[in-house]
């Protein structure tokens, strides 16, 4: 009994090893496989909005002064796009 359990446990893992990327693609998906032309325009537009809402917040609080050159031009950069 014990030799067929382990015969049992051994096939399986076997079976593991070449289904692995089967396995890892069914339990921990790549979201990002599956973006269409749309959705990934809208995800880069959402990442710049937020780049720029964190420079205007920080702009904001105290003036623009309070930007960096390197700042600055990065918004230059997005607010472009």
């Amino acid at each position: 009994m014990s030799e067929l359990l382990v015969l049992i446990i051994i096939i399986i893992v076997i079976l593991g090893f070449f289904n692995r990327e089967r396995i890892k693609n069914r339990f921990f998906p790549n979201e990002k496989r599956n973006y269409t032309i749309d959705d990934q325009f809208n995800s880069d537009k959402r990442e710049r909005e937020k780049e720029i809402d964190g420079l205007l917040s920080k702009m904001g609080k105290n003036g623009v002064n309070d930007l960096s050159a390197k700042d600055r031009k990065r918004l230059d950069e997005l607010s472009k796009k």
